[in-house]
């Protein structure tokens, strides 16, 4: 359950997780297109009609819970990098943050059942898969 400051909670299910080679947070690359290994999307039974119409070469954003991130952390040096100013984190891609969703553009390299195997996924093996959405194209393709 996530509970807002206000006293409001939202319960959050879970529709699978990541099966990736990536196991340490000091290992993974900051953003998928830095060097990401293919990894698996394994999606629970239940939401098995939902993956139906993916497909190869399909482009999503994956909405995961950072579930190894701290929430305590307001503000980073961007990257790690202290010679950079201190930022707000929500002007930054940081893990560490308030509500830890990971936001996630990846490619679809196949499709197998419940599998979606992906291109560019920095999250970590058993991160919890909350969402995924199509890249939408221009207004005339929706």
């Amino acid at each position: 359950m996530v509970e807002a400051a206000s006293g409001d909670a939202y319960l959050l299910h879970p529709v699978g997780r990541v099966a990736s080679p990536l196991t340490d947070v000091a290992s993974a690359p900051r953003q998928g297109d830095e060097g990401a290994p293919a990894a698996w999307l394994v999606f629970d039974a239940h939401v098995a009609p939902a993956l139906r119409d993916l497909h190869a070469g399909a482009e999503l954003v994956v909405l995961t819970w950072l579930d190894r991130a701290r929430r305590d952390v307001l503000a980073v040096h961007p990257r790690g990098d202290e010679s950079r100013p201190e930022t707000g984190v929500f002007s930054t891609r940081s893990p560490h943050r308030p509500n830890p969703i990971g936001l996630h553009r990846v490619r679809v390299l196949t499709v197998d059942g419940l599998r979606v195997q992906v291109a560019d996924l920095e999250a970590l093996d058993g991160t919890p898969i909350l969402d995924v959405k199509p890249v939408l194209g221009a207004v005339d393709e929706r």
